[in-house]
């Protein structure tokens, strides 16, 4: 099994000698096998197996009994493997002989090489023993100028050093009072040694070593020193002062520790102040917690009698806290802010660069985080443990708020500086009050609790006797109280005037639940009974309860007046529904009476009735009406002058108001549908009026301040003196509406021409409802349809000329036609 190391050898003999001597021979001729019969044959097979063991295939040949024609088997296959390799060696006699040929050339090759390679190492060592020598003395001469150079650089330095200490005892010496060296320089020189002696490895150096022990106490006074010169400047806020301290630092390379260290400093201050601030048992322990030794009760509450002294104490403690933060987070601004103007004179390094990194906080938000973060700690710790602490600042919330507020706005003010980040962010701020958060739930919780006993205690809920005036004044007195006690603060104003509005709401609700209804709160033609009366008294409770309430916020912004204006909404309602039945039925009263114009006859009245002073039947009952309601009813509702200017009119003015425009628009509506109206009707109906404007003003309302019924009332009684062809063009026209101007013109038409209460076929009181409902244009549409059917009843009878209120009525009806579009 030689033939692979007998053909690697003929490859190297023909790739060396590059001369072939012999043939290539010929490619190995397939010989046949008689082996194939050994992967098929069940026992030959396993020998083919690269896992054949031969222990288990005795094991198995031994059991089955059979070993004697298996070693027959296995004999026989012997046979045939050796003829088989005897085939193969004479099959392949000439390729085998070549293989032998080319070893035996290898082997020659091989000694060739042999002796050239003794020749190449006879050359290396002549050439090593020739170069060795110079080498030695190359490397040698190498060594010697390093030393020679590390020596040099060494002494070098060693006198760069030197010269530098030199300076510094020079500047150190030259004044005795180390507050006035030139801290600044004397920083340089200082790192600058220390730089070049840990660089330069001067360590061991006698010279040096003697001098760095000194140069080592010198540097921390120089640290001392430069540290009372930023701590003042930092006190003082003095800019040249922090800028002298920080370049001293900056040039000894401590300027990050210096800064955090300063920086922690004042956190550490902040915090203490925040703790020493809530600390009972200081303020008890230091004599404001009443006589005797025992500090602290439980729940930290001061000892009795002591509590008047530890709340002035604990708002001492608290005043003082705001001081001391105030001066912490200007100090550390400050800094902040001369770091970032700051720069090296040598390098132009902005110092602010050299403290902070892309993303670190500023100094202010780290120290403003630590503060506020201790400050909820204690404020928490102060609502939960401490009752004494959660009472003074839940019922001194507002003080309390002050308080941050004022800190607040001091910080602001002091840092708003052009150019300069504030020291507070808009976040920061919310946070501190948010600390405080607690405080502020319980003191609104506080202040609705107060109202709404109050409330309940004037309104119960049963129907009872209704409350005094003493009693309601008491509760607006609350009301200003609560209002008063906040309003420095916008914020809190409006939170409180939330709580408030609930009460008003319950205020409301329980006033309407002592409000009488039924029958008896309606009548109108008897004496004021005792269900009316306490329906009066609710009513000017609340009117006052409004217009006290409105009053006081007239003066607050309109945000403040808009989270009042529902529960002052409801107030009104329900003061107006206290009364308003009441107002109805004396308003249907009069509205009755003067639909009994219609009943009327003002065609055919002689001249004496015309020149008669008294007033119409209807006219007489509406004025007797009005004077009852008068005395028994409005009497008690509206001062002792029915004068009540717009300025001040009252829930209760405003209904009288109303029913005195009422009655005025009505009467003048039914006056302008009578028909037919004689020259002594108009006299008649002219009296009346006047009657009814007499009526009104010294009952009701002053009639000069109704506005438009009044003008209208005033107009109406010329125009039903004036001619037909004078009325086109009459000023008076203005004052009236267009609806009452067409129901004249028809008093003045044919009998032709029907008006739409004729046409239509209803009484007074139907189609005064039904213009209730309709607007101008609506009532015009129903006249335009008269006078077409009037026009064509004239086309019918050929006649040429209309009455001369048919074009006059299409006139009106076109200018509101003109107007409405």
């Amino acid at each position: 099994m030689a033939s692979p190391a007998i053909s690697k050898f003929s490859t190297f003999k023909n790739t060396a000698t590059a001369t072939p001597t012999t043939a290539t021979p010929p490619p190995l001729s397939p010989v046949p096998s008689h082996l194939d019969s050994f992967s098929s044959d069940p026992i030959f097979s396993a020998f083919l197996s690269p896992d054949f063991n031969p222990t288990q295939f005795s094991s198995a040949a031994l059991s089955s009994g059979s070993a004697a024609s298996r070693i027959e088997k296995l004999q026989e296959g012997l046979r045939l493997l050796d003829t088989q390799l005897r085939h193969e060696v004479l099959s392949r006699h000439q390729e085998l002989l070549h293989q032998l040929s080319s070893v035996k050339a290898a082997e020659s090759s091989l000694s060739s090489l042999r002796s050239s390679i003794s020749s190449l190492q006879s050359a290396v060592r002549h050439a090593r023993s020739e170069l060795s020598d110079p080498h030695r003395v190359i490397s040698a001469h190498t060594h010697q100028l390093n030393n020679l150079h590390s020596t040099s650089l060494l002494l070098q330095n060693t006198l760069r050093t030197l010269r530098l200490i030199h300076k510094l005892r020079n500047l150190v010496d030259s004044q005795p009072d180390a507050s006035k060296w030139d801290l600044s320089k004397a920083a340089q020189l200082h790192y600058e040694i220390l730089i070049l002696y840990n660089e330069s490895h001067l360590s061991g150096i006698d010279v040096v070593d003697a001098e760095l022990k000194w140069v080592i106490e010198i540097g921390s006074k120089i640290r001392e020193e430069g540290m009372k010169v930023l701590e003042k400047g930092l006190e003082s806020l003095n800019q040249p002062e922090v800028g002298l301290g920080l370049q001293v630092f900056y040039n000894m390379g401590e300027l990050r520790g210096t800064v955090d260290g300063l920086v922690n400093k004042y956190k550490q201050m902040g915090v203490k102040s925040v703790s020493n601030a809530l600390d009972m048992k200081a303020i008890s322990g230091g004599g404001y917690g009443g006589g005797g030794p025992g500090g602290v009760q439980r729940h930290g509450t001061p000892q009795i009698g002591g509590g008047a002294k530890a709340r002035e104490a604990l708002w001492q403690r608290m005043s003082g806290c705001m001081d001391q933060l105030h001066s912490i987070v200007l100090a550390v601004w400050h800094l902040q802010r001369v770091l970032s103007k700051k720069r090296d004179p040598f390098t132009h390094v902005l110092l602010l660069d050299e403290v902070m990194q892309e993303g670190d906080q500023m100094l202010t938000e780290r120290v403003w985080d630590a503060l506020v973060k201790s400050f909820a700690s204690q404020m928490k710790s102060g609502f939960t443990a401490s009752s004494f602490v959660k009472e003074i600042f839940t019922v001194g919330y507002p003080k309390l708020l002050t308080m941050i507020e004022n800190l607040l706005e001091r910080i602001s003010r002091d840092t708003d500086v052009k150019g300069i980040p504030p020291a507070l962010t808009s976040d920061g701020k919310e946070q501190m009050v948010a600390a405080i958060e607690n405080f502020q739930t319980a003191f609104l919780a506080l202040c609705l609790s107060r109202l709404t006993d109050l409330v309940n205690s004037v309104f119960p809920m049963s129907r009872g006797s209704v409350p005094s005036k003493e009693h309601i004044s008491r509760i607006i007195s609350r009301i200003q109280e609560e209002i008063e006690a906040v309003q420095l603060d916008a914020h809190l104003t409006l939170r409180v005037l939330r709580e408030i509005s609930k009460a008003l709401l319950l205020l409301a609700e329980r006033a309407e639940y002592q409000i009488s209804t039924g029958p008896e709160a309606r009548q109108i033609t008897g004496a004021a009974n005792p269900a009316q009366l306490k329906n009066f008294m609710l009513c000017q409770h609340l009117q006052e309860v409004h217009t006290r309430i409105t009053s006081m916020i007239t003066g607050l912004p309109t945000v403040a007046a808009d989270v009042l204006s529902a529960a002052l909404g409801t107030i009104y309602g329900v003061a107006g529904d206290s009364v308003t039945s009441l107002f109805q039925a004396m308003l249907d009263r009069l509205e009755s009476c003067i639909l009994q114009i219609h009943e009327q006859n003002f065609s055919t009245l002689g001249l004496d009735a015309a020149m008669d002073n008294n007033a119409s039947p209807y006219m007489e009952e509406l004025q007797k009406s009005i004077l009852h309601f008068r005395t028994e009813f409005l009497s008690r509702l509206l001062p002792s002058s029915g004068a009540v200017s717009v300025g001040t009119e009252t829930i209760c003015s405003r209904l009288v108001r109303s029913m005195a425009s009422r009655v005025l628009t009505f009467f003048i509506r039914h006056a302008s549908l009578v028909r037919p109206l004689s020259e002594s009707g108009k006299l008649r109906m002219a009296r009346d009026m006047a009657e009814l404007e007499l009526a009104v003003g010294q009952n009701l309302f002053p009639v000069e301040q109704l506005g438009a019924p009044y003008r209208a009332l005033r107009a109406f009684r010329p125009v039903i003196f004036l001619d037909t062809s004078q009325l086109g063009s009459s000023p008076l026209l203005q004052d009236l509406p267009p609806s009452v101007i067409l129901h004249h013109l028809y008093s003045r038409a044919p009998d032709d021409l029907q008006s739409p209460l004729q046409r239509n076929k209803l009484t007074p009181l139907q189609y005064s409802l039904w213009m209730d409902s309709q607007g101008e244009d609506q009532i015009w549409k129903g006249i335009k349809v008269t006078l077409d059917d009037y026009a064509a009843k004239v086309r019918a009878r050929g006649d040429k000329e209309f009455s001369p209120v048919y074009p006059l009525m299409l006139k009106v009806g076109e200018s509101l036609t003109g107007n409405k579009s």
